[in-house]
């Protein structure tokens, strides 16, 4: 980040913490009210609600910082975001299912990507009204309160949530490992990593860019870490978007997870 000068990141924080402030606004506006619905691609729901407030999003990032790509959920991908240094990945609505059953647990999550890693992160749950946010190297907040992930090494945890076979096959018999009620939103599942509500959560194979550069950000900002299962680092705005199984947790906790897979499971 040298070569960025801090009105150019000061100025972009505070865009992106406005912006999506705005949009969460919007979303909570259209919560639990009568919208159109459809399904894209074989199974995956979107509203009217996604796209008012992916056009929210795009029109106040886009117009304020021209030279920087966009990759959303609900946008048709541009592949001139590869050639960019700077991209906006954004998931207006994280959690849809959730949002259109008219549970509380979803989020708008936008993350500033920038050479592949993100610098700047937002998510924030409006039904909750809990704002998460954090720069790289900055440390992460949840309602400008600081967050630490759950510190220590041992898997004999409680809090985790994720696929249930994942779970499963973290048992070691050294003590209850107990699955976590589903939560609709990856980003905010993963953000709760971040604010030590949990101790480790998974992804499973199939998220997208979009459902987990903020909360990755968040995760590492709050002293954990997030990587494929076999401790390989993520990037973003790749050509592919599409990422294998994931986990999430304290940066001590993450890499005993990682080495039980590895050593006991071979994946």
């Amino acid at each position: 980040m040298a070569d960025v000068s801090r009105e150019t990141l000061s100025r972009d924080a505070e865009l992106l913490k406005d912006t999506v402030r705005e949009a969460g606004a919007l979303a909570l506006a259209l919560f639990r009210t009568d919208l159109k619905k459809w399904i894209k691609g074989t199974s995956s729901p979107v509203s009217e609600a996604d796209i008012a407030v992916n056009d929210l999003l795009e029109a106040r990032l886009r117009s304020a910082t021209p030279d920087y790509g966009w990759l959303s959920e609900e946008s048709v991908d541009d592949a001139d975001r590869l050639a960019k240094r700077r991209v906006w990945i954004v998931d207006p609505i994280d959690g849809t299912r959730g949002y259109l059953a008219g549970r509380e647990d979803w989020c708008v999550s936008v993350a500033l990507v920038e050479d592949n890693t993100p610098l700047f992160a937002a998510v924030f749950a409006p039904a909750s009204d809990e704002f998460f946010f954090a720069m790289r190297g900055q440390g992460a907040t949840r309602n400008e309160m600081e967050l630490l992930a759950t510190p220590g090494t041992a898997l004999d945890f409680t809090r985790v949530a994720g696929p249930k076979p994942l779970v499963e096959r973290l048992t070691t018999g050294s003590g209850d490992v107990t699955l976590h009620p589903r939560i609709a939103s990856l980003a905010l599942r993963l953000c709760r990593v971040a604010d030590g509500s949990l101790d480790a959560a998974f992804a499973g194979g199939n998220s997208h860019d979009w459902d987990l550069a903020a909360a990755h950000l968040i995760v590492q900002e709050a002293n954990g870490r997030m990587t494929a299962l076999s401790g390989e680092g993520i990037l973003y705005n790749c050509r592919e978007v599409t990422h294998g199984v994931l986990v999430a947790a304290g940066r001590d906790r993450h890499a005993s997870i990682v080495a039980h897979f590895r050593d006991r499971l071979p994946v």
